[in-house]
C-alpha cells in the first residue's frame, strides 16, 4: 500500500490494512448456506439472549446472513469469544513481520473496545466494523477521530497524531519503497496540522477535523474504498 499523502488519508491506511488483515485470517469469508442456521444458533447466545442475532442487526448495517458469516470467522480466530490485546497484536505481528505492529495494534484495539474494559467481544467488533464499511462518512470520519484522540479528551494533539503516524511507519518496516526518511512522520503531521487546525491553536476539534475532511475529495474518496468489503 503506498504511503503518499498520508497526512490526508491515514483514515484510509488504518482501515484497510485493519480488513486486509480480517481477510487473511478468514474473518471476512463468504458463508457457506448450510452453516447458516448453527451459526444463527451460536449467534443468538453471543449476548446470552435470545433475541442477540435480532439486536445486533439492529444496531448495525449488516444482514442476518452477514453477522453469522462474521461470527464464524471470529469465533474461528476467537474461540473464546473475545479478543484480548495481546492476540490482537499477535495477529498483527504475524501479519506484518517486516514491522513492528505492536503500537499500531494497540492504538486500533482501543478503538475497537468501546467500553474500554481490556478486550474486543464479537459486539464490539461488529459495531465498529459496520461503521467502518457502511457507516455514514460522518460516522467514519468521528470513529477516525476517535482513534486519533489517544486520551480521549476531544482533541487531536500533535503528539498523538505524530504517535499514530509512526505506529504506522514502524508497522510497515523498513522494506518500504521509496525508503521513508526517518523525519518523514513529522512532516506528514505538520502538514496534518495546516490544514486541519484551523484556528491555529495547536490541537485538532471534532468540529474542525470534519469541516475540513467533508471539504477534501482524497478523503471523501478514501471514505468510499470500504464500501463493498463484505
Amino acid at each position: 500500500m503506498g504511503i503518499q499523502g498520508m497526512e490526508l488519508c491515514a483514515m484510509a491506511v488504518v482501515v484497510l490494512l485493519f480488513i486486509a488483515v480480517l481477510k487473511q485470517f478468514g474473518i471476512l469469508e463468504p458463508m457457506s448456506m448450510e452453516d447458516s442456521s448453527d451459526s444463527e444458533l451460536e449467534l443468538s447466545a453471543v449476548r446470552h439472549q435470545p433475541e442477540g442475532l435480532d439486536q445486533l442487526q439492529a444496531q448495525t448495517k449488516f444482514t442476518k446472513k452477514e453477522l453469522q458469516s462474521l461470527y464464524r470467522g471470529f469465533k474461528n480466530e476467537c474461540p473464546t469469544g473475545l479478543v484480548d490485546e495481546e492476540t490482537f497484536k499477535l495477529i498483527y505481528s504475524q501479519f506484518f513481520p517486516q514491522g513492528d505492529a505492536t503500537t499500531y495494534a494497540h492504538f486500533l484495539f482501543n478503538a475497537f473496545d468501546a467500553d474500554g474494559n481490556g478486550a474486543i467481544h464479537f459486539e464490539d467488533f461488529v459495531v465498529g466494523l459496520s461503521i467502518l464499511l457502511r457507516g455514514t462518512v460522518h460516522e467514519k470520519l468521528k470513529w477516525a477521530f476517535n482513534l486519533y484522540d489517544i486520551n480521549k479528551d476531544g482533541y487531536i494533539t500533535k503528539e498523538e497524531m505524530l504517535a499514530i503516524m509512526k505506529s504506522i511507519y514502524d508497522m510497515m518496516g523498513r522494506h518500504t519503497y521509496p525508503i521513508l526518511r526517518e523525519e518523514a512522520p513529522l512532516e506528514h503531521v505538520e502538514r496534518f496540522f495546516q490544514k486541519m487546525d484551523r484556528n491555529q491553536d495547536g490541537v485538532v476539534t471534532i468540529e474542525e477535523f470534519l469541516e475540513t475532511c467533508q471539504k477534501d475529495e482524497n478523503i471523501m474518496s478514501s471514505m468510499q474504498l470500504f464500501e463493498n468489503v463484505i
